[in-house]
């Protein structure tokens, strides 16, 4: 993903509200099936990390998106954006 297509995505998600947290158990198997199932309906998500979360966030949103083959658009304060591509009828066209 280039440096323009990130950026797209991020003004994209700008005005979206999280709609998932990740809370004092960190990830486990339940959040990403959540996560992965959020993706396939929107392709974009902002995730909410609460205080308690034992782990480093940047750490935590890079594992998130290995677990969902989903890319991290962006760790900013305590909000994770990941974005992943529809296989059929994608809404979000990203520039060249």
């Amino acid at each position: 993903m280039t440096s323009k297509q990130r950026a797209y995505l991020r003004g994209l998600a700008n005005p979206l509200t999280a709609i998932l947290q990740i809370g004092k158990n960190g990830l486990n198997d339940n959040l990403v099936k959540q996560v992965d199932d959020a993706l396939e309906c929107r392709e974009l998500i902002k995730l909410s990390v609460l205080e308690t979360v034992p782990d480093e966030k940047r750490v935590l949103a890079e594992e998130l998106a290995s677990s969902t083959n989903s890319f991290l658009v962006q760790v900013l304060g305590n909000k994770i954006t990941l974005y992943r591509a529809k296989k059929k009828d994608a809404k979000i066209q990203l520039p060249e």
